[in-house]
């Protein structure tokens, strides 16, 4: 599966911007049909940072939501600056 098409887009709101800094946490909308181990090499590569672990949740829209905990401290404030979400 290509790492572009797994992950979709960022998932930003008032809760992940919080997750970012206290738990060096990152969330995305992801493809609904990919499984957690798709997502984490698909972030890995994306990105060139280390995952700890993936949660998953898919919401009532029918969204399938991914919480992406990185290994390096600090290093999910360094992702969002990349992609421009401060």
């Amino acid at each position: 599966m290509d790492s572009y098409s797994v992950i979709v887009r960022p998932h930003v709101t008032e809760k992940t911007m919080n997750l970012i800094d206290r738990n060096n946490e990152l969330t995305f909308v992801v493809l609904r049909e990919s499984d957690k181990t798709a997502i984490k090499n698909a972030f890995e590569h994306l990105f060139d940072v280390k995952v700890k672990k993936v949660n998953t949740h898919i919401t009532s829209k029918g969204l399938k939501v991914a919480y992406i905990s990185l290994i390096d401290e600090g290093a999910a404030e360094d992702v969002a600056v990349k992609m421009g979400v401060f």
